[in-house]
């Protein structure tokens, strides 16, 4: 190498120079550099200026800067590679953001035509009119960028039948760090390339290429003259050579009719050995052969429903196309039992499972379980005993993780619980214990012929221990190419060539003081920042077009605004930032109240994050620190004192409802009324109820019904939103048990679960009024009458929050014993109303979807005959959240990205909103009336029925 390019540029010289070289989207602000500061490995480097190139000039303009500045140069596809590929301390390029297009389709030639930053998910929707696909699917497919692909030679499930990336790309447009372009033919770099290969034929002939998933280093192999292939070379360069402007990929037939084969063993290792077998009974027969652990399947198990599965400990999925492969495989497989698979959605639900895995696998162990040794692969014949071999170093380093990977390439990732818990007495321990792990699992690999990365590339993690995989004489080739493409160092340095220390940079490395939490945080130790960094950045947040177990919410915000600080995993990045790095200074810094200013709370995340992040609770509990914790001096926003006590301001006001609905109606009283609160203009304020639930239904209390005799077949618990602004929902619950002969009472005793103080991070408050709830509602559960909910927001809150915030048996008491309308229907199998011919658009409240799942919703809906619709996203009210000034835009893209096109589409549904703030969201920009899953059914009873209008409670 001549020169090595740093980050010593003054920041404000290299964003002036990219600025006055014509780019637009330049970003360097403390938020959106803490969001860039990582991937998806344990790597941590913040760089001086994010650059998001419109368009291909632009890419071209920012590596001349980079070049002429001496400033490096990394390239940044989806944020999802895991050895930290894609950090670097000068300018990051994320190309996801505007160079997304597929610019061609040519079903004749089956190719494709790309930008670098076009997500594979939308690769595929492009092709899939014209029969076709691109072969590799990485397991992060509905957000990896194809540019990040060719990066790493990304490979994915399918290789086994499609090649990796690197046998699926046809040309490359490129820019070499010399400057050179080229898309094709002769070039100087390129002939110089060759000549290097030229001259040491017979050792890359025997050295590279050995076995398929032989992708560590350089692909030297591809510069061979009876092969040579300068674009296939580049595959899996990781950026250290050349820029990628484009591309053209190979497209294959996917008119195909897929099955699954799942073979069940009593472990891993076994399934593995089973593998030489199954590829020899069939040779190109099986387009995947994927072994998946069963604690992954447990994971999901606890929270989703799990096609059924063989007996076993692990277990291999084996793709074909041809059913006559059948019985070969069968007889071959050596397992406990089989099954064939052939419905389409049980396959897509195990086929999500498998490309969950590295974030599952995250919280799976007694500790974190992190990436870091995730990639190696041996020749297919070797896995069982590499396998066993690795097992034992796991167990000699003191250390766990669950296996997983493409078993049929010998391809196996795992995550480790690397032990990083004395960070904060002992920095460096955990750092020297990673590297010795790493070095003891490269030394071990050389003796079954494996490669330290099989397709993810080698990055931070992996390039120092590229001299224990090859010999000296193939690490100078490495060096002589990246002196000929790059010969200043520009193109992601310290990876590769001349790398950086495995352990430099690493991010659970750097200690702050810990913060004193209000929040009990109970599965992270109490620790909020081992709470923010469950978030591991496989980023599925950030997924243009959400896909999961199950519909997906996260991340509404993303989905709005496509920015990475308003995602998941960028406030996830800039919470770490401020509870352990260096970039962003506490939780007070401008930073994070910029991160966390459009989350929505919507808990989204809380299921659909493989990992478990809950923002929610980390915005309440950082909203908290913000400005009510010891220390802190910030005021809080109005909106948030007035919102946030909106059920006691509606306690107040039940008396007057009347008076002031008529009140709010007049055009000056309710511009008044929005400014004092802090809420839009544009948005409407819900009325009151004229007469709240509690003094228009039949009440009582449980001292009373011991006295009396009287003891209800249901309790009803009034919630503030159902008692004090939709009581109809409270009076449609009463007539469809009553209809089914059942005695209903409303709990006459105010309880409030504090959701509105627990949003906007009034925690001290929020626990007394917790507290409260806990010892009033506790008594009618242990009673074991069923406890009704009907306020999906406020259901969910007792189920998780009530137990964060109070330490009591009998809040988990109240947390497990309060049932949704749905819930309670299904657990009396009470007779249902017909909804014969009634099609339904159902939009789930987030925070049910999220904490109770809406299972048993759309199950009841079917079995009364209804066809159902289910939005898969938020509908972007959120509470408080789209009721603030500052908010409404965002608020409406949100609706816009799901909710309001798929009303439109139906415009003859009933639309079924149980949570007061979807219905306001649909009444304010739809102009419909959603109803409660109870008025629903109550519409469907006969007369008879019914019962007669409500004059009073039993008071």
């Amino acid at each position: 190498m001549t020169t090595a390019a740093d980050a010593s540029a003054p920041v404000a010289d290299v964003v002036a120079a990219l600025r006055a070289a014509g780019l637009g989207d330049v970003d360097d602000s403390v938020t959106t550099r803490a969001a860039y500061s990582s991937d998806a490995s344990l790597y941590r480097i913040p760089p001086q200026v994010v650059v998001r190139p419109r368009h291909r000039d632009e890419l071209l303009a920012t590596l001349a800067v980079a070049r002429e500045a001496g400033v490096p140069l990394t390239m940044r596809g989806a944020g999802t590679s895991i050895a930290g590929n894609a950090v670097g301390a000068g300018i990051v390029v994320d190309t996801a953001r505007h160079l997304n297009r597929v610019l061609a389709v040519d079903p004749e030639a089956g190719t494709a035509v790309v930008e670098p930053g076009v997500v594979h998910a939308d690769l595929q929707r492009a092709a899939a009119p014209h029969g076709l696909r691109f072969g590799p699917d990485p397991s992060t497919h509905p957000r990896c960028t194809i540019g990040g692909m060719i990066g790493n030679n990304a490979c994915g499930s399918r290789a086994l039948g499609y090649g990796r990336t690197a046998d699926n790309v046809l040309g490359l447009d490129v820019a070499f760090g010399t400057g050179e372009e080229w898309s094709g033919g002769t070039s100087s770099v390129g002939t110089e390339l060759s000549d290097l290969v030229s001259a040491d034929l017979g050792h890359v002939r025997t050295h590279f290429g050995t076995f398929t998933r032989q992708v560590s280093g350089y692909s030297l192999e591809h510069l061979l003259p009876e092969r040579r292939d300068l674009a296939k070379f580049l595959v899996g360069s990781e950026g250290t050579l050349g820029v990628v402007l484009g591309a053209t990929v190979r497209l294959v037939d996917d008119r195909v009719t897929r099955r699954m084969l799942v073979f069940g063993y009593p472990s891993m290792t076994e399934a593995a050995d089973a593998v030489p077998a199954l590829l020899a009974a069939a040779p190109r027969a099986m387009t995947a052969c994927e072994g998946l652990d069963a604690r992954i399947v447990a994971l999901v198990r606890a929270q989703h429903p799990v096609p059924d599965l063989p007996d076993g400990g692990g277990w291999l999925f084996c793709e074909t196309t041809d059913p006559a492969h059948d019985t070969a495989l069968i007889g071959a497989a050596g397992a406990l039992g089989h099954r064939v698979v052939t419905e389409a959605g049980e396959q897509a639900a195990l086929w999500r499972i498998r490309e969950d895995g590295a974030g599952l696998a995250a919280r799976s162990l007694r500790r974190q379980a992190l990436s870091g040794w995730e990639d190696a692969a041996v020749p297919p014949e070797r896995l069982g005993a590499w396998l066993r071999d690795f097992e034992a170093l796991l167990a000699a380093h003191d250390l766990d993780g669950v296996p997983y990977g493409h078993f049929g390439d010998g391809c196996l990732h795992v995550r480790i619980d690397f032990d990083f818990t004395d960070r904060q007495s002992d920095p460096g321990a955990g750092a020297q214990r990673f590297r010795a792990f790493l070095v003891d699992c490269a030394t071990a690999l050389k003796q079954h012929g494996g490669s330290l990365s099989g397709e993810h590339g080698d990055g931070r993690a992996r390039s120092e221990l590229l001299p224990l995989m090859y010999d000296e004489h193939s690490v100078r080739l490495f060096a002589a190419a990246k002196a000929l493409c790059d010969p200043d160092n520009v193109l992601n340095p310290g990876v590769l060539v001349d790398p950086d220390p495995l352990d430099a940079h690493l991010r659970p490395a750097r200690p702050r003081a810990g913060v004193r939490t209000a929040l009990r945080l109970l599965h992270d130790g109490g620790s909020l920042a081992e709470a923010v960094h469950r978030c591991t950045g496989v980023g599925k947040c950030v997924a243009p077009q959400p896909s999961g177990v199950g519909a997906q919410v996260m991340c509404p915000s993303w989905q709005a605004t496509r920015d990475e600080k308003d995602s998941t995993r960028g406030r996830s990045r800039v919470l770490q930032e401020a509870l352990d790095g260096s970039l962003v200074a506490g939780l007070g810094d401008p930073a994070v109240a910029d991160a966390l200013d459009l989350c929505l709370a919507c808990k989204g995340c809380a299921s659909d994050c493989p990992t478990g992040v809950d923002m929610a609770t980390y915005k309440s509990e950082s909203l908290y620190q913000r400005y009510d914790a010891p220390g802190a001096t910030e005021k809080r926003p109005r909106s948030h004192r007035l919102l946030g006590r909106l059920p006691k301001l509606a306690a107040l006001t039940a008396p007057l409802a009347p008076v002031a609905n008529r009140s709010l109606r007049l055009g000056p009283v309710a511009r008044m009324a929005k400014s004092m609160a802090g809420v839009d203009q544009r948005r409407s304020l819900p009325d009151f109820a004229p007469r709240t639930l509690r003094r228009s239904a039949p009440t009582a209390r449980l001292a009373h019904t011991h006295t009396s005799g009287e003891t209800p077949d249901v309790w009803i618990w009034a919630d503030s939103f159902t008692d004090h602004f939709l009581p109809g929902s409270g009076h449609a619950a009463i007539a469809v048990l009553e209809a089914a002969g059942l005695r209903v009472r409303v709990i006459d005793e105010r309880a409030c679960c504090a959701l509105t103080w627990i949003t906007t991070g009034q925690l001290d408050e929020a626990r007394r009024i917790a507290a409260k709830t806990a010892a009033t509602l506790a008594p009618y559960v242990a009673s074991g009458v069923p406890v009704l909910g009907l306020e999906p927001s406020c259901t969910a809150t007792l189920r998780s929050d009530l137990v964060e915030l109070v330490d009591d048996p009998r809040a988990e008491q109240v947390a497990t014993g309060v049932l949704t309308f749905a819930e309670l229907l299904t657990k009396l199998d009470l007779p249902l109303p017909d909804l014969s011919g009634v099609e339904v658009v159902a939009q789930p409240h987030c925070h049910q979807h999220a904490v109770i799942g809406w299972g048993d919703d759309q199950a009841l809906l079917e079995r009364a005959g209804a066809t159902v619709v289910r939005v898969p996203g938020c509908c972007g009210l959120a509470g408080n959240f789209g009721m603030e000034q500052g908010h409404y835009e965002v608020s409406v893209k949100v609706a816009e990205t799901h909710l309001l096109p798929t009303v439109r589409a139906h415009p003859d549904a009933v639309v079924l909103a149980d949570g007061m703030s979807c219905k306001v969201q649909l009444d304010d920009l739809a102009d419909v009336r959603a109803m409660h899953l109870a008025e629903l059914l109550a519409s469907k009873l006969p007369a008879s029925k019914l019962p007669g209008a409500r004059t009073g409670g039993a008071r």
